[in-house]
């Protein structure tokens, strides 16, 4: 089984939102159909970064990793371009 760290960009307010799933189509849909309270009101979004894991306590680490400083730099380095591109 694989679980997902992604990185999701609202259209409206150009705010990401960093989660980790073991159904990453699944929950897309779920942010989509506004099932999600934290996004609820961010809607569209777009899926704009994913990372698989094998293991889910190393998705949770990376997803914290990515909430923190150092991650939140290494996002905007890793898209560099699709954030010049906005």
């Amino acid at each position: 089984m694989f679980y997902y760290v992604y990185i999701l960009l609202s259209e409206k307010d150009n705010k990401r939102y960093i989660g980790y799933t073991d159904n990453l189509r699944r929950r897309i849909e779920e942010h989509s159909g506004k099932l999600v309270v934290s996004t609820r009101h961010r809607i569209p979004l777009k899926l704009i970064y994913y990372e698989a894991c094998l293991d889910k306590k190393d998705a949770k680490r990376r997803e914290k990793y990515l909430k923190g400083q150092w991650g939140y730099k290494f996002i905007n380095k890793r898209l560099e371009n699709f954030y010049q591109n906005l």
